[in-house]
């Protein structure tokens, strides 16, 4: 039994049916039907792969292994078996003879008012495709902005984490953007603004100087704002305040400080090193030799460095998977064990067009030169989709970036404060298993925070009824098109009638994260549903839920049309400030 598709448990899950070829009943327990290819996501939020080309089907790839789709959300060591939910919320278990612990990791939180309210975070496909339409979302409405503290707002785009992921974000973001004002000019005299910010004295602190040097140099050509020594002490719907006392006006904050293990490592009750289960260096958990793990849930012993454990890299976990496979192996009378060590070849990292910074095997490049080496490298690192990727590549390089937005992911559906990164929220759709076992992961001021080693340095949050408008409500200032679908609208065979309106919950102004701005706040139909909560169910003919009518590129509201209000503001409008 494996749990967790990651790049530890594909790995493990591919050796093991291979060394098998068949003889063995390997089972794979994950959220999802494909492996995730993370370290180019960054290019599909930035529109230049399509998101199939980092995802390799399971069971396409994955010869002599059952897969199950399904999320793990405890596991009984004592009797062999691990207990899931799946995608359509229905309950099972798993025995197993051998477990593989492959969970991976989370997004790190930190104890920042209105982090979890405000950010997002860049771990699963679903928030890249999301930081993919918000960010066209927010220069299309610059561009028609009369405002120019408007127009600037939008188009300021902050990431926090200077580690691999955030560089990246803000490196391929600042060359996304400066080619969509090339299509929708902006107010003379404003640019995409990209500011990167981390606690640390330099960029890509985990890595040697030569890559730092460089990716720092590449970015501030490009414009970006490299700010070191610098955080953000507090969240709002209009921006960020910084820790410099600085307050920048913006509509996008993305959350890149790093990972941090599963929660489901901490519900099997064995001693942890920073939220990762302690293992010996053969991957098995101390007194349970039947239990391996690997990956980012798993501290591995270090034998290159003494009283160290490996980082929480890919490139680590990548190989975590092929030494865990043997040991399962050797544990079954197959082969002898195996010591996990292994020495670091070099670091490669993506900056976007033509740059990129790179050390193979000691040797420090930059330029062109880098940026082909780092391709090469991801070509041949991808289990899967190659040839697509490189053509992909290819059609960027001579053809203009469509820049468009597909409305298929929400800023509810990808809240910061998850155990799976992974799924997006759907209306409907089972609660998310594991969250509240994570509490004190949770942000917001006085949260517990588990520590761990990854680079770089959220909450509850009150609730107002909200009565959907009635058809006869909703004449005046709905949309036509999707009026009919909306919930409580009525159905093609006639309207609602008045008992028919739905009470729903939705967050307070104060946490309500307003994508069109304040200044636009007073003619919205609606709220926009609470990050943590599933929300109402989208308009049946639009996949997603379309936009208000009145509010193009905005996000879903319950219903069309003016809005009851029990609580809120004297004017019934949102308050601004923080939650």
């Amino acid at each position: 039994m494996i749990v967790g598709a990651g790049f530890a448990g594909y790995r493990t899950a591919r050796e093991l049916s291979r060394m098998s070829r068949g003889k063995a009943d390997i089972t794979l327990l994950n959220p999802t039907d494909y492996f995730l290819y993370l370290p180019l996501l960054p290019q599909v939020a930035a529109g230049i792969l399509e998101p199939r080309r980092v995802t390799v089907s399971l069971s396409g790839t994955l010869r002599h292994v059952r897969l199950v789709l399904g999320e793990a959300d405890g596991i009984d060591l004592d009797n062999r078996t691990v207990h899931y939910a799946d995608p359509e919320g229905n309950e099972g278990t798993l025995a197993y003879d051998r477990l593989v612990l492959a969970v991976g990791s989370v997004n790190k939180l930190l104890p920042i008012p209105g982090v979890a309210e405000h950010a997002h975070g860049f771990r699963g496909l679903p928030e890249a495709l999301y930081l993919r339409d918000h960010v066209t979302r927010q220069v299309e409405l610059a561009a028609a902005a009369d405002d120019p503290k408007s127009c600037a707002a939008r188009t300021t785009f902050v990431v926090v984490g200077a580690g691999y992921t955030g560089t990246e974000v803000a490196a391929h973001g600042q060359l996304y953007t400066d080619a969509q004002v090339r299509e929708h000019p902006l107010r003379e005299g404003v640019r995409p603004r990209w500011i990167l910010l981390d606690v640390a004295p330099r960029v890509l602190p985990e890595l040697d100087e030569h890559l730092s040097r460089t990716a720092d140099r590449t970015l501030r050509e490009r414009g970006v704002e490299v700010r070191m020594g610098t955080s953000v002490k507090e969240a709002t719907s209009d921006g960020v305040l910084l820790t410099d006392g600085e307050f920048v006006p913006t509509r996008t904050l993305v959350w890149c400080v790093g990972v941090r293990p599963d929660p489901l490592v901490e519900g099997t009750g064995q001693p942890t090193e920073r939220g990762r289960l302690i293992v010996d260096p053969y991957l098995r958990l101390p007194g349970r030799p039947e239990v391996f793990a690997c990956g980012d849930a798993a501290a591995v012993p270090d034998l290159n460095t003494p009283g160290e454990y490996t980082p929480m890299t890919a490139q680590h976990a990548w190989r975590h998977g092929k030494v865990a496979a043997r040991n399962v192996a050797a544990s079954l009378g197959v082969g002898t064990l195996r010591p996990y060590q292994h020495k670091d070849l070099g670091f490669v990292v993506d900056l976007g067009g033509a740059k990129a910074a790179a050390n193979p095997l000691g040797i420090p490049l930059s330029g062109p030169v880098a940026g082909a080496v780092t391709c090469g490298y991801h070509l041949a690192a991808m289990p899967g989709n190659r040839v697509r990727v490189a053509a992909d590549w290819l059609l960027e390089s001579v053809l203009p970036r469509q820049a468009v937005q597909l409305g298929l992911v929400r800023s509810w559906s990808v809240p910061l404060d998850t155990a799976s990164p992974e799924l997006a929220r759907v209306p409907g759709g089972p609660s998310e298993s594991r969250t509240g076992q994570d509490a004190k992961a949770r942000s917001g001021p006085g949260a517990a925070v588990p520590e761990d080693v990854t680079d770089g340095p959220g909450g509850g949050a009150d609730y107002q009824t909200i009565t959907a408008p009635t058809p006869d409500e909703a004449k005046e200032g709905a949309d036509p098109e999707i009026a009919d679908a909306a919930p409580g609208a009525g159905t093609a065979d006639g309207p609602a009638t008045p008992d028919e309106q739905q009470t729903i919950t939705a967050p307070t102004p104060e946490v309500a994260r307003d994508e069109s701005g304040p200044e636009e706040a007073g003619s919205r139909s609606g709220s926009e549903p609470a990050r943590n909560q599933p929300g109402p169910e989208p308009a049946k003919n639009q996949p997603g839920g379309e936009p208000a009518g009145d509010q193009p590129g905005g996000e879903p509201h319950p219903a069309p049309g003016p809005v009851k209000r029990t609580e809120g503001t004297p004017d019934g409008t949102p308050a601004k400030g923080n939650s």
